[in-house]
């Protein structure tokens, strides 16, 4: 969900698994499954199946997100990311706003930010204040920030498998639980950064860990706690991170699996590859798309249409050089 500029094929690990140059298919195939377990999340707000895509969505892109990494220059790495994330992210924050305006006044209803310029405070702190259509705007500005702080270290200390690593990973680690204790709202998402940092550094990691067989046993015990709600399942946005250190690790277990099987898949997986190319704009419009259309499907219906109608309006930007600049 990251620029394409910035993904170089994988060592080690991922060169097992996929022979050839070029750009590694089962990314974007990761990417795909990655997306619909969060527009699933959405539409399905509680039961066996909220509960099991809860345990590792989101996780899912911050992994694959320290799995692509590579060291670069902070300062220009820094400006290159605040420059093509967050142009995307106001310009689809200001057109769900002037939707959210049209669309619920013509129901008979006031559009969620309708008093201005009081409203602007919220919509720029974002985060915590966006709720609603906006409420997964949050994803994307805690993604950045937690990018530029681990490529600033990754600067000094290339290997994440160097010893060093912990002086970073374990303040990291307990302090994204500490948070999540005293904290009650998040700017731009922001809250979440502490364990986004660790999951990108254990994305990192992992690309350098040949796989080995015995690793399936307690990755997928691990998985199926979480999968099956033994374990607590995880709101990322809020910093709840359900039961510390399990949770979060049945959720790199789950990611970790489906990283291997969107291996398998990848030479057929055509359409998850091409749903996972469209998953920024995805998660940027799938909860509004389920906001304005939950009274008219049933839940089935809702999750294609979340899914279709994102992606017929990906296609769209991409045929526009202007679409493609602002948006993409």
């Amino acid at each position: 969900m990251e620029n394409r500029g910035d993904e170089i094929q994988p060592r080690s690990a991922a060169s097992e698994w996929v022979r050839g140059g070029g750009r590694l298919e089962w990314i974007d195939v990761a990417r795909g499954i990655g997306i619909i377990a969060v527009v699933a999340g959405h539409v399905w707000t509680r039961g066996p199946l909220r509960d099991a895509v809860y345990s590792f969505h989101m996780p899912l892109f911050f992994l694959l997100s320290g799995f692509l990494s590579r060291p670069q220059p902070p300062a220009r790495f820094a400006i290159r990311q605040l420059a093509s994330q967050m142009r995307p992210y106001a310009a689809f924050l200001i057109l769900l706003i002037i939707a959210d305006s049209i669309i619920e006044p013509s129901k008979g209803n006031s559009p969620i930010f309708d008093q201005w310029p009081q409203d602007l405070a919220p919509v720029l702190l974002g985060g915590s204040w966006l709720r609603g259509p906006f409420t997964i705007f949050w994803f994307v500005p805690c993604l950045m920030a937690s990018r530029i702080i681990f490529n600033a270290l990754s600067a000094h200390w290339p290997n994440p498998l160097d010893q060093r690593w912990a002086l970073a990973i374990i303040p990291a680690l307990v302090g994204a639980y500490l948070l999540g204790e005293v904290a009650q709202v998040s700017i731009l998402g922001l809250l979440t950064v502490p364990m986004a940092l660790v999951l990108l550094w254990v994305g990192a990691a992992w690309q350098r860990i040949p796989w080995r067989r015995w690793m399936w046993v307690p990755l997928a015990a691990f998985s199926l706690a979480g999968l099956t709600a033994v374990l607590p399942t995880l709101n990322m946005k809020a910093a709840d991170y359900g039961l510390p250190l399990l949770s979060i690790a049945s959720a790199i277990a789950t990611t970790l699996l489906l990283f291997r099987l969107s291996v398998r898949i990848a030479p057929f997986g055509g359409w998850l590859a091409a749903m996972g190319r469209a998953s920024l704009v995805i998660m940027y419009l799938h909860v509004a798309v389920i906001h304005y259309l939950s009274p008219l499907f049933a839940k089935p219906w809702l999750l294609l249409h979340a899914l279709v109608l994102p992606i017929a309006i990906y296609h769209v930007l991409r045929t526009s050089r202007w679409g493609r600049r602002i948006f993409l």
